[in-house]
């Protein structure tokens, strides 16, 4: 691997994570009108236009030509494409039931969970650093789940709500989508970690757009309306959209998922502005203490890097 890329992935997950941002608040904007999974197919279909010109522009800076796709590479594909799909809206399910950066912390527990599923499925192992971490993020993911005197009942259902299972089943499809795309990656055997991203976000957004489309054109047309009649902010969730998700899968070809899902968790930094700045939620002490343990996780495997 050239020296470069042992350190450019860093800025490039930096910036994927505050592009991320605002996708995610324009997402949560239209969920008010087209709904949950219309703003999920805003992500995908309106991003499309985007990721092919962005593929277009690696292809003529690179001079590379197009990898070869085989049967893995398109299993790998589908199967993160639907995990994603599926973590979006449940992301966005969560944030009608709780505040924005509530919610975007209950996702993060995919930081936590991506160490597993890299091990299993690509046999990537983290070090201790992230095993610690994942007791810091659990704890951090529980204080905010709980509500004020929920400690004190005893009992075992209190410890996770309606939206703490939602974010935590967001994050396990995003762990598991992270994975599945790194394997679609590398399966490209592309020189390039752009043009081999490019072109596996092309397809999966392709894949997603067809199959999310189909689902909204038989069950909720009237979502599809909506989405058109606010194609200025989906304009904006797409573009914001295929540019993040361009750097994610960047930094996915540079570096292990897990390594590059753990630094993203400075989106969390970003989403607190958001949530406070344009949103004008408030959170809780309890929320704020869980918040600032899974940063605490943060921090302690930054210094492994």
């Amino acid at each position: 691997m050239p020296p470069m890329e042992n350190w450019l992935w860093i800025p490039i997950t930096i910036f994927s994570g505050a592009t991320q941002i605002v996708r995610n608040a324009s997402q949560k904007s239209l969920t008010r009108t087209a709904g949950t999974l219309g703003a999920t197919f805003v992500r995908f279909a309106f991003g499309l236009p985007f990721t092919v010109i962005g593929l277009a522009i690696v292809l003529a800076i690179t001079a590379l030509p197009l990898p070869r796709f085989d049967g893995m590479f398109f299993a790998w594909v589908v199967g993160g494409g639907m995990a994603q799909l599926a973590a979006t809206a449940l992301l966005l399910a969560s944030m009608e039931h709780r505040s924005f950066i509530v919610s975007m912390a209950y996702s993060k527990t995919e930081v936590l969970q991506i160490a597993v599923f890299s091990a299993l499925i690509l046999g990537e192992w983290v070090s201790v650093y992230t095993g610690i971490a994942m007791a810091l993020g659990t704890a951090g993911v529980l204080m905010m789940s709980l509500r004020p005197g929920q400690l004190r009942s005893g009992s075992p259902r209190d410890w996770f709500s309606t939206v703490a299972l939602l974010g935590m089943g967001s994050g396990a499809g995003f762990a598991l989508s992270a994975v599945c795309f790194r394997g679609a990656i590398l399966e490209t055997g592309s020189p390039s970690p752009w043009l081999g991203a490019a072109c596996t976000l092309l397809c999966a957004q392709i894949v997603q757009s067809l199959v999310l489309g189909a689902w909204l054109v038989v069950r909720d047309r009237r979502a599809l309306v909506e989405v058109g009649r606010s194609w200025k902010v989906s304009l904006l969730a797409g573009m914001a959209g295929s540019v993040s998700s361009l750097g994610w899968f960047t930094a996915f070809g540079m570096r292990n998922a897990a390594d590059v899902r753990t630094l993203g968790m400075i989106e969390m930094v970003f989403g607190y502005i958001v949530s406070h700045v344009y949103f004008k939620e408030k959170t809780t002490s309890r929320e704020l203490t869980g918040i600032l343990l899974l940063a605490a996780g943060l921090v302690l495997l930054c210094l492994q890097f």
